[in-house]
């Protein structure tokens, strides 16, 4: 990990006082349709609520200062130009906050100070970091290639993708995890059970294999029997699987050990602007917060309140439009930028996103996720959604149990979408038994009976 700051090049706009190496991701920006994206890991540790502050600031002076967390709870900062990209890793680079770099190696948010969880993982993800750094020659590893080590407690990321996964096990034998490949924890491959001191061996040998089959391969493409040989893995059968725990929705206060508390919270539509952050966080900071972690779901905790404190903190959180309960309808709408911030969209999604709360909010009782895509890419939420609206030239596509890039089973125009809205809303309102959720109702009347109430009443 490194202070964040582009390499000098000599060309105009860059600075040779830049330090401590250079950010992928600042270095090579992605262009939206408002302007270049910058995409950051912060180390959670760095993030005092000082440090984000100063983010907050740099995205409003060098972007259009919008903010995001992605669902895997990385930082995206919008609206920067080729001329600001340098300014911004400056400020990041002087305001001390730690980026992490290369493959992606993913702990829970509140990992070390969870107290339900099984084992703390950062001094593995730290020392999987080194032995990485060491390698020479560097290994060769899909851009997109992610390593989950899960220590367990209530904010696991169970439900995250990986493509190589350590969970760690409750057994008599203690100090044991989980290796799997590909998927979430409920889908991945298990390969089977490793000693604490042979975890970052075994991951740099499958890392190693992967490196060999070139630059693309995924976990996925490993042959679990070959990793469990290669790795020397004990196979491991169901009651020796890591615990299930729960899953705990981040919006809300939530007590740690000897009384300690942090309030999570949600951005609405994985969007905040910087000039709503700033007060907000000037705010917590004069009640007694330090410091926030980002999480999965975009999502933060807010970490040094006291119980009352917290409670103040997240009323000024709802005014300044932040998700803060489980049962915000906003918790089950899915959406990505939008036709505000990418050119291959389709659609406004945060405005649907609004008129979807307004129009049909019996769909939001948190029973199934609605994603609203601005295109068929499904950028955030590729996996099958319960209704997924995609935007399109014509008009709006309807995917009933599917992702975005599934064909749609009805369709509709910009002047028929507010009503094709209240449709579905009216639609459930009017069939759902007594005690049933949206997901049931909607299953039970059928994908044909859903597609035609969005099209045509």
């Amino acid at each position: 990990m490194t202070n964040c700051a582009l390499p000098s090049t000599g060309e105009p706009g860059t600075s040779a006082a830049m330090r401590r190496g250079a950010c992928p991701s600042l270095a090579a920006p992605m262009q939206t349709g408002d302007g270049l994206l910058v995409r950051l890991r912060p180390d959670d540790d760095s993030l005092t609520i000082p440090k984000v502050i100063a983010l907050a600031a740099a995205a409003e002076t060098f972007g259009n200062g919008i903010i995001e967390i992605t669902a895997r709870g990385n930082l995206q900062l919008r609206g920067l130009t080729v001329a600001t990209v340098p300014g911004l890793a400056q400020a990041i680079g002087d305001a001390d906050i730690i980026i992490a770099e290369g493959l992606a190696i993913e702990v829970p948010p509140l990992a070390g100070i969870d107290p339900s969880e099984i084992a703390d993982p950062r001094p593995i993800a730290t020392a999987l970091g080194e032995a990485l750094r060491a390698q020479r020659p560097a290994l060769k590893l899909a851009p997109k290639l992610s390593v989950v080590i899960d220590g367990g407690g209530r904010f696991g990321l169970g439900g995250v993708v990986a493509d190589i996964r350590l969970q760690a096990l409750t057994t008599s034998a203690g100090g044991e995890w989980l290796l799997s490949l590909g998927g979430t924890a409920s889908r991945a491959v298990i390969v089977g059970k490793l000693a604490a001191d042979a975890l970052v061996p075994a991951l740099m040998v499958v890392l190693q294999k992967l490196s060999t089959l070139g630059p693309a391969a995924r976990g996925r493409d490993l042959d679990p029997v070959e990793i469990r040989e290669l790795c020397r893995c004990v196979a491991a059968i169901e009651p020796q699987l890591a615990r299930r725990v729960p899953e705990v929705s981040i919006p809300g206060i939530h007590t740690l050990g000897d009384g300690g508390v942090v309030l999570g919270l949600g951005l609405a539509f994985a969007q905040v602007e910087a000039s709503a952050l700033a007060p907000f966080l000037h705010q917590i900071e004069e009640l007694g917060a330090t410091s926030i972690r980002l999480a999965p779901g975009h999502a933060l905790f807010v970490l040094g309140l006291a119980h009352e404190a917290a409670a103040i903190a997240q009323s000024l959180a709802a005014a300044h439009g932040f998700r803060i309960a489980e049962d915000d309808p906003r918790n089950a709408i899915a959406t990505c930028a939008g036709s505000k911030g990418c050119a291959s969209a389709g659609m406004e999604t945060k405005g649907m996103a609004e008129r979807l709360v307004e129009l049909a909010p019996e769909l939001l009782d948190g029973s199934l996720t609605v994603h609203l895509s601005g295109c068929a890419k499904g950028c955030a939420r590729p996996k099958p959604s319960e209704l997924t609206l995609i935007g399109a030239p014509s008009g709006y596509g309807l995917v009933v149990n599917g992702a975005a890039n599934d064909l749609p089973s009805a369709y509709t125009d910009d002047n028929g979408m507010i009503t094709a809205l209240a449709r579905l809303g009216r639609l459930v309102r009017q069939n759902k038994d007594a005690g049933e959720s949206a997901q049931s109702c909607l299953t039970r009347l059928g994908a044909a009976r859903v597609s035609a109430a969005f099209e045509q009443g």
